[in-house]
């Protein structure tokens, strides 16, 4: 981010690279589309998942690019987030993926939304609705649980199901879709399960003359690893944004960046806002956690777990600063953390610290911190804090 740009809070900021997002989803496209000519069928559809404010990278630019790039379909959490982005001017389906509750349903049919049903009794409820809006068929999506064992109705439940559907008259099956637990792994053989459990309802579905529309399971790893799952549409979500998931064995890294190459989409720095000079045996920070152990120069930053640093890297993660990684030291807190720049010359008030992005020949992303903390990398996305100024580069 270029030096003038005035802050009105703290001199720390995330910079989103959209030609980044729009590479990623053209990626995933190719990959689709190389797979739907071998086997002479047509392309899957590209439902991006924007839930989570798009991951942290901010919900309405990144849809409003993802949309010019060509995704199909957008999914979110809830109808809050659903309605961000049709007053955005989001006109592209919106499937809210984890369902909606009870008092819902007037406004996810006034803006055009998809709700998830995950219980038969919400027909009912979005059928009254439907009635009261005049709104003529209301579209939905039925998720059935497959052994995620979170939400959808269960397999022994589709009787149930299409019993309630057909006394629902305003109602209209646009989709079916299930979620993975474990696409990443090949360890075990619990998608494959899942996928016969999935595949045994919808056999069910079809032999009491239900329509089975367009059909989904696959997530970001199985839009990589798993071509069998794709049916009509697949639902990317991280790596639309740069990073894939962790694969088992460890060499399927390297399958994953050959079949889909992405490029992060987010950095994430801040200013140094104070310099000490401390000498050895001193300590840094709450609760003294770190002591130097030599005459050191200590850079303190604006950021802290607040704003998406985790507290978890105290005394083992580390920053980039004039293109060298240097460690924090100290305990993270909520608005500061420090880094020993002793070993870095020329260090003055101002410089850029990068916590996640490029800086000349060192580059550190927000998987590669995932991986030391060992969390997801899409957790660390999401913690990125709403007092985070978000830029947005071309």
């Amino acid at each position: 981010m270029p030096s003038k740009v005035q802050f009105e809070g703290r001199p720390l900021w995330a910079e989103v690279r959209l030609s980044a997002l729009t590479h990623n989803l053209r990626s995933i496209q190719r990959r689709l589309a190389s797979q739907a000519r071998a086997a002479r069928a047509k392309r899957p559809k590209i439902l991006a998942v924007v839930k989570a404010n798009a991951y942290g990278h901010g919900a309405v630019p990144v849809a409003r690019t993802l949309a010019r790039g060509g995704a199909d379909w957008f999914g979110v959490t809830c109808s809050a987030e659903g309605i961000e982005l049709r007053e955005s001017g989001i006109r592209e389906p919106i499937l809210l993926l984890t369902g909606f509750w009870q008092g819902e349903e007037k406004r996810i049919i006034k803006h055009g939304l998809t709700p998830a049903v995950t219980r038969c009794e919400q027909l009912v409820l979005l059928d009254r609705a439907a009635v009261r809006a005049r709104s003529g068929p209301v579209s939905f999506h039925l998720k059935i649980d497959s052994g995620m064992n979170r939400l959808g109705i269960s397999p022994s439940d589709v009787n149930c199901f299409a019993q309630t559907l057909a006394d629902c008259p305003h109602l209209r099956l646009q989709g079916i879709f299930t979620h993975f637990a474990s696409s990443e792994e090949f360890t075990h053989d619990k998608t494959d399960q899942q996928r016969q459990v999935f595949g045994a309802a919808l056999e069910r579905l079809r032999e009491l003359k239900i329509q089975t529309p367009l059909i989904h399971l696959a997530n970001s790893a199985a839009v990589v690893s798993r071509p069998e799952t794709w049916a009509d549409m697949v639902r990317p979500g991280l790596i639309l944004y740069g990073h894939h998931q962790s694969y088992q064995p460890p060499e399927r890294d390297a399958d994953a960046a050959r079949m889909v190459p992405l490029h992060p989409a987010l950095s994430l720095r801040v200013r140094i806002i104070s310099l000490r000079d401390i000498k050895s045996g001193q300590s840094v920070g709450y609760n003294g956690r770190w002591t130097a152990s030599r005459p050191s120069r200590v850079a303190v930053m604006a950021v802290g777990y607040a704003d998406g640093l985790p507290r978890g890297l105290t005394n083992k993660g580390r920053v980039i600063v004039r293109g060298q990684f240097v460690p924090l030291v100290g305990t993270v807190s909520m608005d500061l953390a420090a880094a020993d720049v002793t070993d870095v010359p020329g260090v003055k008030l101002g410089d850029v610290a990068t916590i996640y992005g490029t800086d000349g020949a060192a580059s550190q992303q927000v998987s590669d911190v995932a991986r030391v903390l060992g969390t997801v990398t899409s957790d660390l996305c999401c913690a990125l804090g709403l007092r985070v100024p978000r830029f947005y580069l071309p």
